[in-house]
């Protein structure tokens, strides 16, 4: 091994960082099946049979605007609560 190259070592922030990650990925995943559900279970009835919120299709309503505002508060929640301040200099480092 040469002199200039360092000795990978297992650093902690890389945990955080998959944990974080992980988080958004079944936050996302979340997101798309409750989108899915509202968007593909309530609009697959025929126009006439609509029912409707503040003027929009229910299906709608609930898919684009509930779950948005749903999944902003569980983001929120997430990064209050879940995530850590992570430093980003190396450890060691002077």
């Amino acid at each position: 091994m040469k002199q200039n190259q360092k000795v990978f070592q297992d650093d902690p922030r890389y945990r955080v960082a998959n944990r974080e990650a992980l988080i958004g990925v079944a936050l996302v995943i979340f997101n798309f099946i409750l989108w899915y559900a509202f968007a593909y279970g309530l609009g697959s009835k025929p126009v006439a049979e609509y029912n409707y919120i503040w003027g929009l299709p229910a299906w709608f309503f609930y898919s684009c605007i509930l779950v948005t505002a749903l999944i902003l508060v569980l983001v929120i929640l997430a990064v209050v609560f879940l995530f850590k301040e992570v430093p980003f200099d190396e450890e060691g480092e002077q």
